[in-house]
């Protein structure tokens, strides 16, 4: 009896080795095509730990086993993609189990808009929510450290997860949380394989613990790495800062205790419309002085790219009229008429709980911009508001979906580095993708200088590829020269694990790979993302249409 036959009789879910639901989980939304052996669709807890034992057991025999996690398929670094088994958890783990005054429980396989309906009935929002809100699922939230417009005020999601339910190697499910002095004594104590983690998590932080805390990237946002340095304060212990942002590395994750906030009651958006960047990072640091909620930005190309498919903007905006919209861009037509088309659109959303303290904080930002020379626009309306943001999040949808001729080719997507250095980094980003003949939109997060940069690339071309590696090299070899992090959101995968040494270095590295055998001693669990990666398999498995 092969593994695959065993595997069909021990698993009370679905095994599926059909040729197009192997096609369809061959890709996620990265430049990457990986095909599996099969698809797990497992029905419980149980499930998953049965799948997990069977492995564990097994991976001596067949080497080529394997297990990686799957819940949307919408990240963008190829970190859901595997040759052995994909466990693709929306089918069956797609319960929220608990909605509270302050905090959601809910599986893996929940797609975030789903959730989001049930939390806004009770004035409640998750707000690390990506860009993909309308597409993406919790268990990539979390397995990815994801976040969003309003991570400026709130946080990425480790900051925004108060408990995980994982299954480990040893194929059982263990709950995770954030402990004081005592309760770690207690976790170090039990002999059995959590006592182990624990206690060897705890020397490898506490042995290595200035080298960690000086390895933690200075900017606002981070997902490249283990996030040692989150996990031991010296005061509270908690294993979830390491566990988020995994990318099921390390565990499969069956359940989240998310934080959820009060939404607020009022909101007002001001437009700023630049001719370069050269004002950028100054008009973000005047912005920020009046704690907007979000604070986003995108390029002349991205706007182009709305006008062009401004039907499906329409259909994003809860079925708006395509007149309707038109009619509310008039303003912005006669704007471009005089001024022309802009080089960025600088989005600052301002919240409160009275309309009179909101009016006010924009009146005096729109004075202050009023010396650099810049056009700006408040939007009184809230659906007007909206029109911006579902440009900003939507870009990359209408890239990937509505441009025929050429792929959108995300692999230097998720660079951040300080605002403050942005009007020196932009023009030296700019000129490397010039020399390298890449054209790329340009859209993301300008109150913490992280910006998401897709190319529009033929990748049946065998030049085109080839200049992946290249300009990522000279794009993240800018991004560390300015302190930045090579990913603050979208996380390593295929894309830029490879890269992780030039970030952090050989020995920040080792303690990495030294996380990864504590809790996968057998290399389980999504293997080659992390830790162990190769460049050369990822080029080999870059998608060619």
């Amino acid at each position: 009896m092969s593994w695959l036959e065993e595997l069909k009789n021990l698993i009370k879910g679905d095994v599926a080795t059909d040729e197009e639901t192997l096609k369809k989980h061959s890709r996620d939304a990265s430049v990457f095509e990986v095909m599996p052996k099969v698809v797990v669709f497992p029905k419980d807890t149980e499930d998953v730990e049965s799948l997990v034992k069977f492995v564990s057991d097994n991976k001596e025999k067949y080497p080529e086993l394997s297990l990686t996690g799957r819940s949307a398929g919408t990240g963008m670094d190829g970190g859901s993609l595997s040759e052995s088994i994909i466990v693709d958890f929306t089918k069956y783990f797609n319960n929220i189990k608990e909605i509270g005054d302050d905090f959601g429980v809910v599986e893996p396989g929940v797609y975030y808009r789903d959730f989001e309906k049930e939390t806004l009935k009770k004035g409640l929002l998750y707000p690390s929510y990506p860009a993909s809100k309308s597409i993406c699922a919790i268990g990539g939230i979390v397995s990815n450290n994801s976040g969003g417009e309003k991570t400026l005020r709130f946080g990425q999601t480790n900051k925004n997860v108060k408990g995980l339910r994982m299954v480990l190697s040893d194929g059982n499910e263990y709950e995770f949380h954030k402990l004081n002095k005592a309760e770690l004594a207690e976790k170090k104590a039990q002999d059995n394989f959590e006592g182990r983690i624990y206690k060897k998590v705890y020397e490898l932080i506490e042995d290595n613990y200035e080298t960690i805390q000086k390895a933690k990237p200075t900017v606002s946002k981070n997902s490249a790495g283990y996030y040692l340095w989150n996990v031991w304060d010296r005061e509270n212990f908690d294993m979830t800062q390491l566990l988020v942002g995994s990318q099921g590395t390390l565990g499969l994750v069956t359940e989240a205790k998310l934080n959820l906030i009060k939404k607020a009651k009022y909101s007002k958006m001001l437009v700023v419309f630049l001719k370069d960047i050269k004002n950028l990072s100054r008009i973000v640091n005047v912005a920020l002085k009046y704690e907007p909620e979000s604070l986003e930005a995108f390029d002349d190309n991205t706007l182009k790219l709305a006008m062009r498919f401004l039907p499906d903007i329409a259909k994003k905006l809860g079925g708006r009229g395509f007149l309707s919209l038109v009619f509310s861009f008039l303003g912005e037509f006669f704007m471009v008429l005089r001024h022309g088309i802009p080089k960025f659109i600088v989005l600052v959303e301002i919240t409160g709980d009275t309309e009179a303290d909101i009016d006010n904080r924009l009146a005096l930002l729109h004075k202050d911009l009023e010396k650099f020379n810049v056009t700006s626009k408040i939007m009184k309306k809230e659906e007007d508001a909206e029109k911006y943001l579902v440009m900003r999040r939507e870009s990359f949808n209408l890239l990937r979906n509505k441009v025929k001729d050429k792929q959108a080719t995300p692999f230097i997507d998720d660079i951040i580095v300080d605002p403050a250095k942005l009007p020196e980094f932009l023009p030296k980003l700019y000129d490397i993708l010039e020399k390298h003949d890449i054209a790329p939109t340009l859209a993301g997060h300008a109150g913490s200088g992280n910006f998401h940069i897709i190319p529009l690339m033929d990748l049946s071309k065998e030049e085109e590829r080839k200049k992946i590696p290249i300009v990522a090299e000279e794009v993240y070899d800018l991004v560390l020269e300015y302190g930045g992090s090579i990913t603050a959101e979208h996380n390593d995968g295929l894309i830029r694990s490879p890269y992780l040494e030039k970030m952090y270095g050989a020995e920040v590295c080792g303690l990495f790979k030294k996380v990864k055998e504590i809790f996968d001693p057998k290399n389980i669990f999504n293997p080659g993302k992390k830790v162990n990666a190769d460049l050369d398999y990822a080029m080999e498995h870059i998608k060619k249409d």
